[in-house]
Parts: C-alpha cells; structure tokens; sequence
C-alpha cells in the first residue's frame, strides 16, 4: 500500500530543473506531484511519478543522484477537519511525520495528501483502522 517517490539530488543552478524534468518527460513518465526544499547551493527535488523505476533509471543515466523511497498517499475529502482528523489519529498512535505535501486528485472533491513517517507500514495500518483512504501506487497512473 505504499506509494514510491523519487528524490533527486539538486544543484541549485539555472536550468537543473529543466534537465531533470525533460529526462522524465523524454522516457513518457508522467509527473503527478512534487515539492523542492532548498537550501543556497542545493535541494532535494521529491516527485511522484506514474513509473517510478523508470524515471529513476533515467535521472541516474543521465548521472543524477537520486533514489526511491516509500510514502504514504491518503485520499481525503476536501473539506474542512478530514486532514486534521487523519493528523490526530497519526499523533495519537505516537506517528512522526518527517514531511508532507498535497496535489489535487483526479476524483473532484478529493485531496491527495503524500506523507513520509518514521513507521510508514504501522502508519498506513492505523489509518486504514480509522477509516482514512490510503492510495496506492497503482492510483497514480
């Protein structure tokens, strides 16, 4: 039930972005979601693809640094309390959340919420029990 992400290695220079993303377009991957966190000389691009063993093939042909690694991806409601009530489950079952970022969902009135915690199999256990959708790799394609 885990969702794999790819995280690329950035130099933060002019037209690094566009290298990596022309590489994923080139071999007919298909980006469904990203964030960067950056510093003064670097970043680390996190991407969820449709073929992400392709897309990590290609980066590291072209001599990126880059690896996969799982997350959970929750399907919520849109609309106000659903994404603090999944945070309360995770909280009350002692669940760190390292990161997270949210894209927009294919299915109208859905919001798709990426997370990466310490306990990513006993995460997405607990918040099944609880009633929260968990997503899974073959809902990105």
């Amino acid at each position: 039930m885990q969702v794999q992400q790819l995280s690329v290695f950035v130099e933060n220079k002019s037209g690094r972005l566009a290298e990596i993303t022309e590489a994923i377009a080139k071999a007919g991957v298909d980006i469904r979601a990203l964030t960067i966190a950056d510093t003064r000389d670097f970043g680390i691009l996190r991407l969820i693809v449709d073929k992400p063993q392709t897309a990590e093939d290609v980066l590291k042909e072209a001599g990126m640094t880059v690896s996969i690694t799982s997350v959970i991806m929750m399907g919520l409601s849109d609309r106000p309390g659903e994404f603090a009530k999944a945070m309360r489950i995770l909280a009350d079952n002692h669940i760190s959340v390292e990161y997270m970022y949210a894209f927009v969902s294919k299915d109208s009135g859905k919001a798709s919420i990426i997370i990466r915690t310490d306990e990513i199999e006993r995460g997405i256990e607990i918040l099944k029990n609880n009633g929260v959708t968990i997503l899974t790799q073959e809902d990105i394609g």
